[in-house]
């Protein structure tokens, strides 16, 4: 398992205390949050940087990430 960026595990830590880490909420937060860059100012472009994609193609992945931040916690 590779290691997952301290900044984004912040981010989706962030989302899961706002709303839980529960499926699909806290993708539906996540996406929130990078719209409106409530989170350090990052967006979904910085996100996709740091190895986040929410898009529809990248769910497999994005799962397996919420859950890594949420388990490593």
């Amino acid at each position: 398992m590779t290691s997952l960026d301290p900044v984004l595990k912040d981010f989706i830590l962030f989302c899961a205390e706002r709303r839980g880490s529960e499926w699909p909420v806290i993708y539906d937060e996540m996406a929130l949050a990078a719209g409106q860059r409530s989170f350090r100012g990052l967006g979904h472009s910085e996100l996709k940087q740091l190895g986040l994609s929410l898009g529809i193609g990248s769910l497999e992945e994005t799962i397996r990430l919420v859950n890594q931040a949420t388990v490593q916690d």
